[in-house]
């Protein structure tokens, strides 16, 4: 089975596509900017990346969100519940983490199918 690489850089492709399985990097937000922000301009180059790879967001299968501060968890959610395909919601995980920097507050890694 072959592999694909679409975006690539020197340290990591934005997508890997193996099969008929896509992976794409962590996605963060404009830096310093409130987590719902963030996480609606990371909503929107999840949504192209898809694109590139010839899915969309109602295939997606798994997300794994990092929030750089639990208690953002609500305002992170209230973006994440308008952009969600209802009735095709992924298995998703949320957990705090120390991201890359501190004007980053949110990231989101996403797998989805095609």
């Amino acid at each position: 089975m072959s592999i694909r690489r679409i975006d690539v850089g020197p340290r990591m492709s934005q997508i890997v596509i193996h099969g008929n399985t896509v992976y794409l990097a962590g996605q963060v937000g404009t830096p310093g900017a409130s987590v719902g922000e963030q996480t609606k301009s990371i909503l929107a180059a999840i949504d192209e990346l898809l694109a590139k790879a010839g899915t969309d967001k109602t295939k997606i299968l798994q997300a794994i969100i990092w929030l750089a501060d639990m208690g953002t968890f609500a305002e992170m959610n209230k973006e994440w519940d308008k952009w969600v395909p209802q009735g095709n919601t992924p298995a998703r995980a949320t957990g705090e983490a120390k991201l890359a920097g501190p004007e980053y507050v949110v990231e989101i890694i996403v797998t989805a199918a095609i």
